[in-house]
């Protein structure tokens, strides 16, 4: 059986077309207009030949232009194919022959070989003749790929489809639920999925989304400030630095924090500034969260993702049997907002899924009233000695230390005892933080770092995702390994 809706900006430019769909600080823009300039670009892109099933990359910055475009290739059936403009021109060039795509769209002069590029700055205003739109999307169409990071080899373009969008929609307003005062601020990039699901969260939904000017801590209160802004969805880096931000914050209703784990005194200074943080795990292959956890759990389940939203399952294997009550292992998820699919990548696909579960890759367990607590990824495992070490539960002692701002840690060789663990900070001062005292009082001994390393920064990707991979690096430039 086909499952169908209706286009889903078509139909809300129907059903609320005066309601603003995008604030900006000098522009509000409605639902019915940004419907009309979505029609304006499918005309446009498809006198270019842009048709139902055209892969087209799109590389843009957060800008209303950029959501007129999203709109305007769904009206075509494209598949959109999400470029990170933080990328080289060869891991660009990569992707885009990977995806198969037959154009770019772009906000700045770029230059490709073997592609038809569009520029934004040369779209038009208006157009006389029309084009025949989709009234309806298919469920199980590709509408998008966004590719994975990469850390443990080439990047993977994941397939997710309408009905994962959609699905993934409708499981958070169960979770969140919905106000008729709701906005959503959208600071982090549509490209990647954080970003996008809010911008589709907004049409269904009917929900206005804030586009602030920039992605700063400043202007952020700003715009949270400025526009009432009810709903946010942070890492913990950018919470941690709204939080040294003056400003009135209660308008939000909501924090939706992911992207890894949140010590305890992040959370206690959220919510000393009145701060409700719903804690949530998901992935790019989930189209967004599978799990999340509610404030009132916070203080009881501290260090849970929290259970699995309604529709999305949860189990942990280990040598392929199946973990319960606090056994770690493996974690699989399966729900309406699992992928498709690896783009072009059947091995990879076929290794990512046991039946209808995805594993994900992650490393947690399961508590006895089905709360999910996760260690680490599998990738990022430090086995010291035979002991496995979770980098990310020494994150979080070290990144409670009152001088210390943020924390990353990997592991290095070691003759001895195969990997041992290495800290990277950055403190508050600038200065050296003695922290292996700090760390022996918190830690078993053989989580203890054997090293810990001031930095100026930490690699972090356009999410403010921590890079653990590359920390590494730190060591290299100054021959420490």
């Amino acid at each position: 059986m086909i499952t169908k809706s209706p286009n889903w900006l078509m139909q809300r430019a129907r059903l609320t077309p005066d309601k603003i769909a995008i604030e900006t600080n000098n522009r509000n823009i409605t639902f019915k207009q940004l419907f009309e300039k979505s029609l304006i670009l499918s005309n446009y892109f498809s006198n270019h030949n842009i048709k139902k099933h055209t892969h087209v990359a799109v590389f843009m910055k957060n800008s209303i232009e950029i959501i007129e475009v999203i709109f305007a290739l769904h009206n075509l059936g494209a598949v959109i194919v999400f470029l990170n403009n933080r990328l080289t021109n060869d891991e660009l060039t990569w992707q885009i022959k990977n995806s198969d795509c037959e154009f770019l769209i772009s906000d700045v002069n770029i230059s490709f070989d073997d592609i038809n590029i569009l520029l934004s700055s040369d779209f038009p205003i208006t157009i006389n003749n029309s084009t025949e739109i989709q009234n309806e999307f298919i469920y199980e169409d590709t509408a998008t790929i966004m590719f994975t990071s990469g850390t443990t080899g080439k990047p993977k373009g994941v397939m997710q489809t309408y009905g994962n969008h959609y699905h993934s929609a409708i499981l958070s307003a169960l979770n969140l639920g919905l106000h008729s005062n709701d906005k959503w601020l959208l600071n982090l990039p549509i490209f990647h999925i954080s970003g996008y699901s809010t911008l589709i969260k907004s049409v269904i939904y009917g929900m206005t989304i804030v586009l602030p000017e920039n992605n700063d801590s400043k202007t952020i209160v700003e715009a949270i400030q400025k526009h009432k802004v009810t709903l946010v969805s942070f890492v913990a880096k950018v919470l941690s630095d709204i939080l040294h931000v003056d400003g009135d914050l209660t308008s939000v209703r909501a924090v939706l924090l992911g992207g890894g784990p949140a010590s305890s005194s992040l959370l206690k200074s959220a919510a000393d500034r009145g701060l409700h943080v719903y804690l949530s795990y998901g992935m790019t292959e989930t189209a967004s969260q599978v799990v999340t956890l509610t404030p009132d759990s916070i203080s009881q389940k501290q260090g849970s993702g929290g259970r699995p939203l309604f529709l999305n399952s949860l189990k942990i294997i280990e040598d392929g049997s199946i973990e319960n009550g606090y056994k770690t292992g493996e974690i699989l998820v399966k729900g309406p907002t699992v992928m498709k699919g690896y783009y072009k990548n059947p091995v990879a696909t076929e290794a990512a899924f046991e039946g209808e579960w995805l594993k994900t890759g992650d490393i947690g367990y399961i508590d006895n009233e089905g709360f999910l607590y996760v260690l680490d990824r599998r990738k990022d495992l430090i086995i010291s000695g035979g002991e496995n070490i979770y980098p990310a539960e020494i994150e979080a002692v070290i990144g409670s230390h009152p001088e210390v701002i943020e924390v990353g840690v990997t592991g290095i060789r070691d003759d001895k005892w195969g990997q041992v663990p290495v800290a990277f900070y950055v403190s508050n001062s600038g200065d050296d933080v003695d922290l292996e005292i700090f760390c022996k009082e918190r830690l078993a001994k053989y989580k203890v770092p054997k090293r810990y390393i001031k930095v100026n920064k930490l690699p972090r990707n356009a999410t403010g995702k921590l890079k653990r991979h590359e920390l590494i690096n730190y060591l290299i430039k100054d021959n420490l390994c």
